[in-house]
């Protein structure tokens, strides 16, 4: 089973995510910020990251320029998570390492596809 690490600081959108991707049948663990998502990866790294960019403590981008210094840590699809949306967020995401953007709100066919599209479903 595919293991898929959920960083978000909402507990309800880590827990909607939860759901999504547990019928896509990921196994999921969960952080609240990025320091506490690094300490996850260095335990095990996971398959899949969803990732929130605002964020208190360390911030998605922050979390990912780390992730991917890592060892290990290039090989996890990154799928940023967030309510920005203009061009110049997306660039910088996908410029650190991220491998799709999903924008909020999502539902699980949204999730589904970027999944689809970055080869994990």
């Amino acid at each position: 089973m595919k293991h898929c690490l959920v960083v978000d600081d909402s507990a309800v959108i880590r827990k909607v995510a939860r759901r999504i991707l547990e019928g896509l049948e990921f196994r999921i663990s969960e952080a609240e910020d990025g320091e506490k998502a690094l300490d996850v990866c260095r335990e095990g790294m996971p398959d899949a990251i969803l990732l929130d960019w605002n964020m208190p403590v360390m911030d998605g981008y922050e979390f990912l320029k780390h992730l991917r210094v890592m060892p290990g840590g290039s090989e996890p699809k990154v799928l940023f998570c967030t309510t920005e949306n203009d061009v110049g967020h997306i660039a910088r995401a996908l410029h650190a390492g991220a491998d799709e953007y999903i924008m909020k709100p999502f539902d699980r066919d949204i999730v589904a596809a970027k999944f689809h599209e970055v080869g994990l479903a």
